[in-house]
């Protein structure tokens, strides 16, 4: 599906999304529903991720996409290719503008980019898809009471689907019966429902009936019964959820969640910033994951994100997924456990090397426990084989004998050479009348030996006159919009990366008044990452006017 068909009806009654949470209109049949998983298609916590068939597809018709929603992201995937086709993800702002078919500024146009994938293979069947109700296999909870815990949690997700039923029907035919009995001094359940229409399910907190549609969510519908720690439970206690689905017509689905008082909460060591690096140095970093929760980590999983230095040797045990061109590793240790503040460093050390000219660069570390699989904004990139390198092993530790900072979620380490970036802009000497139009064009350069990314800006007090034209950006087919800030007299314009020996130019069209003087000015959006230039001399340059 390319960026600029015009959508048309891939399933014969596509829902509307009037009413409806961002990300979730437009929306049909359940397609499937797993575990959390490393293999086929993106890597997500799909323990609680239910994916969708889209109800459009490309002009031609036949084409379709698979969504899964959440409550902050949208994924999308090939319907027909879903264990090898890419991922991608998009906030619910420019997922919203698709399924309205509202024209789109640039900012939401490439986040939306994102979602439409290379050209699918085609568009299943809606009788191809099969009844089913879904829910997690293993799921924490907060003990009573208790308000902290991991901060990116994959929700409680509960998904039903009734193969049989109309996708436009919105009649709470069917039924789904929540049940904890056995485990009420572990578990309880909580009900949120619609005030306005009436409550739709009946129960206390050890057993609830809801009425539903024939396809229930519970990221999207009104009505939603979760689990919650019996006051009491400890750490570690465990019990059983049991879900019922019941079709109008009396046909019976079931699944159950195992759920577990207390959570494994996974941190790895963060290092802020590593200075002074010479340029294509190597660099070491200890690899240590604590868990601070309340219960054991059973398997643990981790990834490493290069970024843009390069991994200097590949672990026998992790995999290099292609799309990312060995610069991310995932890694498992299914045996592996770890218990509550227990610590686990990892053997040998990662090992990087530094850029030779970008002055500044990151990587990333990730780990989360195998079982509840990773938070709900992580994305894993599938397949790739083994690297050649040694093997990573565990050497499990008490945490108090593990110093430094930890950090849970996706944990950034900033690497900063040790080189300058010698930036210089070109004066521009014009001569008019007054009252005459000249063009002129403004040159930054960079000398090197450094590429300190974008954060260089240009500022341009002109001449005194009139500025007719001004730098232009595209930010939708053909709609621009000013490239450069301006206020005060002044046009601020940021230069963007440039790599030693590349310029960029900037053209401005004035009405001059006659003799005079302007100015161009190279400045560091942040002095923290800035250039370190050390001939600052070159940065500033007149704008002259001459009769």
């Amino acid at each position: 599906m390319a960026a600029g068909h015009t959508f048309s009806a891939c399933l014969e009654h596509p829902l509307s999304s009037k009413g409806t949470p961002p990300g979730s209109g437009h929306i049909s049949t359940l397609i499937s529903r797993g575990t959390h998983r490393e293999e086929g298609g993106v890597t997500v916590n799909t323990t609680g991720l239910a994916w969708f068939r889209l109800g459009r597809s490309t002009k031609e018709g036949g084409e379709c996409l698979d969504v899964a929603t959440t409550p902050t992201i949208v994924r999308g995937r090939d319907s027909k290719n879903p264990d090898n086709a890419t991922t991608r993800n998009v906030t619910p702002t420019p997922w919203t503008a698709l399924l309205r078919d509202r024209p789109l500024r640039r900012s939401t146009g490439v986040a939306l980019g994102l979602v439409l994938l290379p050209p699918l293979a085609g568009c299943a069947s809606v009788n191809d898809q099969k009844s089913s109700i879904t829910a997690p296999e293993v799921f924490y909870l907060r003990p009573h009471g208790d308000k902290t815990g991991p901060k990116a949690k994959m929700p409680f997700h509960v998904q039903a689907d009734d193969a049989g039923a109309r996708r436009t029907s919105v009649a709470q035919d069917h039924r789904l019966t929540v049940d904890v009995r056995g485990s009420e001094s572990v578990i309880r359940l909580r009900t949120v429902g619609s005030l306005k229409n009436g409550p739709r399910c009946d129960g206390g907190t050890v057993r609830v009936t809801c009425r539903v549609k024939g396809g229930y969510d519970s990221w999207v519908d009104q009505d939603r019964v979760y689990p919650v720690a019996a006051k009491g439970g400890k750490p570690g206690d465990t019990g059983v959820v049991r879900f019922t689905f019941t079709t109008k017509d009396g046909k019976k689905m079931t699944t159950r969640t195992r759920v577990v008082v207390g959570e494994p909460l996974v941190k790895v060591r963060a290092l802020k910033t590593i200075d002074n690096v010479r340029p294509g140095a190597d660099v070491t970093v200890p690899l240590v994951v604590r868990n601070d929760g309340e219960v054991p980590v059973k398997g643990l999983a981790l990834k490493l994100g290069a970024g843009s230095v390069d991994f200097r040797e590949r672990y026998a045990n992790c995999r290099y997924p292609p799309q990312s061109h060995g610069h991310t590793a995932v890694c498992r240790f299914p045996g592996l456990r770890i218990p509550p503040g227990g610590a686990v460093v990892l053997h040998p050390a990662l090992r990087l090397r530094a850029s030779k000219t970008r002055t500044y660069t990151s990587f990333n570390q990730e780990a989360w426990p195998l079982d509840s699989g990773p938070g709900q904004y992580t994305v894993v990139p599938p397949g790739g084989e083994p690297g050649d390198g040694p093997a990573l092993k565990a050497d499990i530790k008490a945490a108090r004998t593990t110093d430094g900072t930890f950090a849970e979620g996706n944990v950034f380490t900033d690497i900063r050479l040790d080189i300058q970036a010698d930036y210089e802009v070109f004066g521009v000497e014009l001569h008019a009348a007054p009252g005459t139009e000249r063009s002129l064009r403004l040159k930054v350069r960079n000398n090197g030996p450094g590429n300190p990314g974008s954060g260089t800006k240009l500022v341009f007090t002109p001449p005194p006159g009139t500025v007719l034209k001004e730098p232009m950006a595209e930010i939708d087919e053909d709609a621009y919009e000013p490239y450069c800030d301006s206020g005060d007299g002044t046009y601020s314009c940021l230069v963007g990366e440039l790599g030693p020996g590349q310029s960029r130019d900037f053209e401005f069209t004035l009405r001059l008044e006659g003799r005079g003087e302007g100015s161009v000015t190279l400045q560091d959006a942040k002095p923290s990452t800035g250039r370190r230039d050390a001939t600052p001399g070159n940065d500033t340059a007149a704008v002259t006017v001459l009769p």
